[in-house]
């Protein structure tokens, strides 16, 4: 009999109180006791999936092995965790809608008048239990998106209510809150966790733990009041500090107790105590570092740095891996003028050109790769980014002066980067592109080689548009290498200026496959070029 525990996470009082990393640091805790463990997102929105959404509106979109574009919380679980997501790990209420719709369109429910109780809350129960079905893990963590009180996310509330009932002693409900400290009365205030908390409890739902985010430390009086009023045992209210760094959090919920109580409330047994030694020193390393650099990251959507979110903490890690601070400098590429263009990049060790889509900065970026070709500074370029090199390498060394992208300009004389050909007669946006791992084989004797240390390699993917090999030759013998190409094919993945110190464009996304306990190679060699 399988006997897979559910434990869904949800919040109150406000959003963005962490939710994801509360997840992701409880999944890493159990797993250091030898439990399998696995974490899955649902968002209420109606959406199928993030993929067509603005940056400004979620941030980033992260992709899966398997090609599904996800909320940015898959990366954080992924890089605490170290597995790899899939697109079962993330559920919306679009999602939900549209499997239930296309059922009754195919006569499943035969004739029955499809409601949200029971036929929207059983799609979302059986979507929360796909992952538990074949006893592949012990637990599965359910992060529910959204705050207790919303509208769009009733139905998942109502679901966890319901599977609590049906499961027993094999749920379980964590409520992340808010206890705001007022300077100007010097107190913390519980009224908002007492509040969430009632509202949670009138949908259906006695919460089991409560974790409460603040800015100062909570004394017992505070944790027993607390206990009294929203029905929980005093052991059951874990602190959450704020923290210099997300990778600080597993440990000050260890400290906590966050994981005993789990495991004493869901009655698992588990002889192992908790390793997390790997991760000890990770931190150690990261709060000591031997030297420091300065990174300028380019992209039109700075003003909201979830938009890169795998991006930053990619770096971040691969600089903890070389015992270095990376600091970044946020550059906005709308911005940047070949007039201002030196000025604004001033005093960097290295540039990144992030991924994007559409015209609006990309004159920006291609000035910005301009600049580090020119200036034998370290590169790095990510999908766009790369083709961004790609195109200035036309127009200023290849005299191809209006080299361009067929996306922005559909008459370019030049088009070097052209739309795939599986691309061509698409109609629908939505979940079309390029998505998901795909192989790509390396050149020896290149900058990527040189970090992956191996001739193949599988990356992420998330795009329509792609090297013209009609260009390849002339690009190749005038100094831009194809050092990565998918041999089924023939797509090049990877440019390189060999002459150059460091300049390296890939047309994947190696920040969807970095973790704190494996750093991503790449990103390893270019902070690593950036030191030099």
């Amino acid at each position: 009999m399988n006997n897979t525990k559910y434990i869904f996470v949800t919040g109150g009082v406000t959003s963005s109180l962490g939710k994801g990393i509360v997840s992701a640091s409880l999944a890493k805790l159990l797993i250091a006791r030898g439990l399998r463990v696995t974490i899955q997102k649902l968002d209420p929105y109606i959406n199928i999936d993030p993929g067509t959404l603005n940056p400004y509106e979620h941030g980033e979109c992260f992709v899966t092995n398997d090609g599904a574009e996800t909320d940015l919380d898959l990366g954080h679980y992924e890089r605490f965790l170290d597995i790899a997501t899939s697109q079962a790990n993330n559920i919306t209420t679009g999602r939900v809608y549209q499997s239930v719709i296309n059922k009754e369109r195919q006569g499943v429910y035969l004739g029955k008048t499809v409601q949200v109780i029971p036929h929207i809350t059983n799609e979302i129960k059986d979507s929360v239990k796909l992952l538990g079905e074949n006893g592949d893990y012990d637990v599965v963590i359910t992060e529910i998106g959204g705050t207790i009180g919303d509208i769009e996310s009733l139905p998942f509330v109502e679901a966890v209510r319901q599977m609590k009932w049906e499961l027993k002693q094999n749920c379980l409900t964590i409520h992340l809150t808010l206890v705001p400290y007022l300077a100007a009365a010097g107190e913390l205030k519980t009224k908002p966790t007492q509040h969430s908390v009632k509202k949670l409890q009138e949908l259906g739902v006695q919460p089991d733990i409560l974790v409460c985010r603040t800015e100062h430390n909570l004394d017992q009086d505070i944790r027993d009041k607390i206990a009294r009023f929203c029905n929980v045992s005093s052991d059951s209210v874990i602190q959450s500090i704020d923290a210099k760094s997300i990778y600080s959090v597993p440990l000050l919920m260890q400290e906590e107790g966050l994981d005993k109580v789990v495991i004493e409330k869901l009655s698992i047994e588990t002889k192992e105590k908790p390793n997390l030694n790997k991760w000890k020193k990770f931190l150690k390393n990261q709060e000591n570092p031997t030297s420091e650099i300065h990174i300028g990251l380019i992209g039109k959507y700075v003003e909201l740095q979830d938009s890169y979110k795998s991006i930053v903490e990619s770096l971040d890690i691969a600089g903890v891996s070389n015992m270095c601070k990376v600091k970044l400098k946020w550059i906005h590429s709308e911005k940047i003028s070949a007039k201002n263009v030196a000025k604004k990049l001033s005093g960097l060790d290295g540039i990144l050109v992030a991924p994007g889509f559409g015209e609006r900065g990309i004159e920006g970026k291609i000035e910005a790769v301009r600049f580090a070709r020119e200036n034998n500074l370290p590169f790095l370029g990510i999908c766009l980014g790369m083709q961004c090199a790609v195109i200035e390498y036309a127009r200023n060394v290849l005299d191809l002066k209006k080299a361009h992208t067929v996306e922005i300009d559909k008459n370019t004389p030049h088009p070097v980067i052209d739309l795939m050909e599986d691309q061509k007669n698409l109609s629908d946006m939505g979940g079309t592109m390029r998505l998901g791992e795909y192989d790509c084989k390396l050149g020896k004797d290149s900058n990527a080689y040189k970090a992956y240390k191996k001739v193949t390699i599988k990356e992420r993917h998330r795009h329509r548009y792609e090297f013209n090999n009609k260009y390849l030759d002339f690009f190749e013998k005038n100094g831009m290498i194809a050092t990565g190409k998918n041999t089924s094919t023939n797509l090049v993945e990877i440019v390189e200026i060999p002459t150059h110190k460091w300049f390296t464009g890939v047309q994947f996304h190696p920040e969807y496959k970095t973790s704190v306990e494996t750093p991503h190679p790449l990103f390893i060699g270019f902070v690593k070029a950036c030191m030099g």
